[in-house]
């Protein structure tokens, strides 16, 4: 049986952070900041990330820092979950990207690190052709996965194609599980860009914003799903989701303590029961992310690629 969470995270140290345009389209949770000049965001980001490092290097969890490229147009480095995935049978999967300037940030450099680090790579699946084709997957971005249980989630969007995603569930063997998830933009009900906005799942609970999901079917099959799987399910709203209270990441460290990893924004936006719930399974580590939040439209779980390679 495969373990659901890892000791072991990958992160990228950002050298070009920004607001990147090329993702706005339909990264709905991108707030342009002109108040604030591009250095002073690139320097708030860095303390962030360099404080979550922190945070989490403290508690016993290991964090594998890579330096993003400075020469490359690579605003959302600091997000590597999007483009590779590192799994349990020596195998690495990497993403085919929406945006352009985010194809940049799939380096052979990062493998050879993780090799150094001692990690065994056999095998890679590559599904970055698909980009010819405007088809795009990217990562634990796109897909939850329940390895316990070997299924996938997959809400579909821009970047989240149906076919590609069903490719990977018959390579990696997961049952795949599709759905749609919405949010309220200027009174339309627009996708989701990416699943782990609004889901995670745990060793034994699942966090999920089931209001996202506006067919009653998808919705009570998911639902099913995780119960079926002896998952407490603790729902979150549309208004938690902004604060990015679904873009969290169980981990463990070496003691085998587990931790659900967050941003300050999205603890501050639970509620007393949906906390007591969480501490049942799991301790709480929470952040300051809120610029990288703002200007990347993403937080935590985005920031953390799970390594499950074995070791020689």
């Amino acid at each position: 049986m495969q373990n659901q969470i890892t000791d072991t995270l990958l992160m990228i140290r950002p050298e070009n952070f920004r607001a990147n345009q090329q993702t706005m389209v339909n990264n709905y949770y991108q707030k342009k900041d002109g108040n604030t000049l591009p250095i002073a965001i690139h320097k708030k980001a860095l303390e962030e990330f360099d404080a979550l490092v922190k945070e989490l290097t403290s508690v016993g969890i290991q964090v594998i820092v890579a330096n993003d490229s400075k020469d490359t147009d690579t605003p959302d480095a600091i997000f590597p979950n999007n483009w590779i995935s590192f799994h349990k049978n020596k195998t690495v999967a990497v993403y085919p990207m929406f945006a352009e300037n985010r194809r940049l940030e799939r380096r052979d450099e990062i493998l050879n690190i993780i090799e150094n680090k001692g990690f065994l790579i056999e095998d890679i699946f590559d599904y970055t052709e698909a980009e010819k084709e405007n088809i795009f997957l990217e990562g634990t971005g796109s897909i939850i996965l329940d390895r316990e249980n070997n299924k996938a989630y997959c809400g579909l969007s821009a970047r989240s194609n149906e076919e590609l995603f069903i490719e990977f569930c018959e390579d990696f063997e997961y049952t795949p599980i599709l759905f749609t998830a919405n949010q309220n933009i200027n009174g339309a009900r627009k996708a989701i860009y990416h699943t782990n906005i609004m889901m995670s799942i745990g060793e034994t609970f699942a966090i999920i914003c089931t209001d996202a999901i506006d067919d009653k079917k998808e919705r009570k099959n998911i639902i099913k799903q995780l119960k079926e799987d002896k998952k407490q399910i603790i729902i979150i709203s549309e208004a938690q989701v902004n604060q990015f209270a679904g873009n969290v990441l169980q981990v463990k460290n070496n003691k085998n303590q587990t931790f659900l990893v967050m941003s300050s924004s999205a603890y501050k936006s639970l509620d007393k029961n949906q906390i007591d719930q969480l501490k049942k399974h799991t301790n709480i580590i929470h952040s300051n992310l809120s610029t990288i939040e703002k200007n990347g439209g993403g937080s935590a779980r985005c920031m953390m690629a799970e390594i499950f390679l074995p070791k020689n």
